[in-house]
């Protein structure tokens, strides 16, 4: 009896012994599980980085929406500035136009006025007269004749169109006693003009002009008087010449 019961209280006391060994065991097992779980880790990685990662992320946006607004505000001011171009361009383009057609109408004008003028020197020959009876002067070197209104084998300019004209003779001559020349319109005399020569060998010389109004078809022509004479060589020293100035 006495040795059942002591090998009870042996085996009892055994038992205690290996539960808090066991215990013992196990919760230092778990401390270290707990410290040293690399799941746990990892999870608590993954989160901090997450966490990084989305406020980059949120960082990032709010630098693109700051360029968008940016790059928004520029494009409106593009755009403004685009359309005061086209506004001016389009007034310059709204003047170049009435620029254009004004030309266009000038030109117009232009070439349906009448062109008249002509520039004429007498004769190679040298003096001519004096004459006992007037004679109709021939200017025989034509040098301009744009509209055709001055006659060579005449020696008379016929008005082609109603207008104002301005006419102008220069006369000449040597060793002679008097130089003289008339301005005849319509075979009336509108202009007589006289110069006297001393015969001292200095050419005498006389200039003349006159603004008048002709009707189309009027005619003027140059009368050396009787008693005068009047010089011209290869210098073109005495000479008739006249323009349109304007229509009417």
């Amino acid at each position: 009896m006495r040795v059942v019961v002591g090998l009870l209280l042996l085996l009892l006391g055994l038992c205690g012994s290996g539960a808090q060994g066991e215990a013992g065991g196990l919760g230092e097992v778990a401390e270290i599980n707990q410290n040293t779980d690399p799941k746990h880790a990892a999870e608590e990685s993954t989160e901090q980085t997450t966490k990084q990662t989305t406020c980059d992320i949120w960082t990032e946006l709010r630098a693109l929406r700051d360029m968008v607004v940016e790059l928004n505000v520029h494009v409106e001011l593009l755009q403004r500035e685009n359309s005061d171009l086209q506004t001016r361009l389009s007034s310059s383009e709204s003047e170049l136009l009435i620029s254009k057609s004004r030309i266009d109408q000038l030109e117009r004008e232009n070439a349906e006025k009448p062109k008249v003028a002509f520039y004429t020197a007498l004769t190679d020959a040298g003096t001519l007269g004096p004459y006992n009876t007037d004679i109709t002067l021939k200017y025989s070197k034509v040098f301009t004749n744009i509209g055709n209104a001055y006659n060579p084998s005449t020696g008379f300019f016929t008005a082609p169109v109603k207008g104002v004209y301005n006419l102008q003779l220069t006369v000449t001559a040597f060793h002679v006693g008097t130089i003289g020349v008339d301005v005849y319109k319509n075979n009336q005399r509108i202009m007589a003009s006289r110069e006297m020569n001393n015969n001292d060998r200095v050419p005498e010389y006389f200039t003349k002009s006159l603004v008048l109004e002709l009707t189309a078809g009027d005619e003027i022509h140059l009368v050396l008087p009787s008693g005068c004479s009047i010089y011209d060589d290869n210098n073109n020293q005495s000479t008739f010449s006249g323009a349109l100035l304007f229509t009417l």
